[in-house]
């Protein structure tokens, strides 16, 4: 068995994604654990990350590194945000926002063991609960089921630095259930442009249906 590194911290093993894991011995939601030459491997499955699916739809834009300041809208449970902690190291930082308590009581137990995860709860139309904490950040991954995507990711934008990349997932059955999936990315995607330069978009299928996976750059 052998781990190739794709990207900082990320690796393919014997086929399937993992991460080099923060916390040695920490699993955050019962994800099968490597442990090669010394060094402990997360697997990574793509049905359970949007994130780790991009990648095995051949992501080419990887912004996330040792010491990258992630502004994390949705983080749900923690599952994908525990990975950008693993991705980010140490001297990295991913603000995890979200909004349900009943999701955040998971999320506080990944937080409590990863000291590079700082929990918000908030609704991530409110950047004003968490402005001063986060101040500018590298990158902004969102992952927000709510019908105005497009303007939670431009008002968020105030918090990312210029040349700051946003991942951006868009749940187009959140946005329109009447219109075809690939007409609500067109118009979304379009919404940014005065904001964000187009870097890549992919399709999350099989993974996820009727998402889109789209990198942008702030402008």
């Amino acid at each position: 068995m052998e781990a190739k590194e794709l990207f900082p911290n990320v690796y393919k093993i014997d086929g399937r994604l993992a991460t080099k894991n923060l916390v040695k011995g920490n699993r955050v939601y019962g994800e099968q654990v490597f442990n090669l030459n010394g060094a402990e491997y997360r697997s990574w499955t793509p049905y359970r990350s949007k994130l780790s699916a991009a990648i095995m739809n051949g992501l080419k834009t990887f912004e996330f590194d040792n010491g990258s300041s992630v502004l994390y809208l949705g983080a749900a449970n923690g599952t994908t945000p525990s990975h950008v902690s693993d991705i980010v190291g140490k001297t990295g930082k991913v603000y995890s926002v979200e909004m349900s308590k009943r999701s955040m009581r998971d999320l506080l137990e990944v937080c409590e063991e990863r000291a590079n995860m700082l929990p918000i709860l908030s609704d991530a139309r409110d950047i004003d609960s968490y402005s001063d904490i986060v101040g500018k950040c590298d990158i902004i991954y969102q992952d927000v089921s709510a019908r105005e995507q497009a303007e939670i990711l431009k008002k968020n934008g105030a918090l990312l630095k210029k040349n700051g990349y946003a991942y951006f997932v868009i749940k187009s059955q959140s946005i329109d259930v009447s219109k075809e999936p690939k007409l609500v990315y067109k118009e979304v995607l379009e919404s940014l442009e005065d904001a964000f330069d187009i870097v890549e978009k992919l399709s999350l299928e099989p993974y996820d249906t009727a998402h889109m996976f789209a990198v942008l750059r702030k402008k």
